[in-house]
């Protein structure tokens, strides 16, 4: 089973940046990582993966204005979030699927979009 501790979320104005990251142990068949996150009274949603091969996958409302990149060597992704808008508020959730497709979640990490 993958641990992933998340870091980095925190409040923003809008227009503003955070970057987030999430480490992954006690698994090294690590197959696709990527980013959640799910606002009040919504449902969970992609925001974007990336494979071991660094290829990337991203939801339209994030195309442009996030950057999801992957160290394999220390097991962790991070998301750089750019131009942040209040509709960006939500619980930020880290994901891991290995390649026997097992899937696990981090505990989250909240960013809140504000002036």
């Amino acid at each position: 089973q993958v641990q992933l501790v998340e870091s980095g979320g925190g409040l923003v104005q809008p227009g503003g940046s955070l970057r987030l990251s999430c480490a992954a142990s006690g698994g090294i068949f690590i197959s696709v990582m990527g980013w959640y996150r799910q606002a009040p009274g919504k449902q969970r949603e992609l925001v974007a993966t990336i494979d071991r091969a660094l290829s990337t996958n991203y939801a339209d409302s994030v195309k442009g204005r996030f950057t999801i990149s992957r160290d394999n060597a220390k097991n962790t992704v991070y998301l750089q979030m750019n131009s942040l808008q209040p509709e960006d508020t939500a619980v930020y959730y880290c994901n891991a699927v290995s390649v026997f497709s097992h899937t696990d979640w981090g505990q989250g990490t909240q960013v809140t979009v504000s002036s």
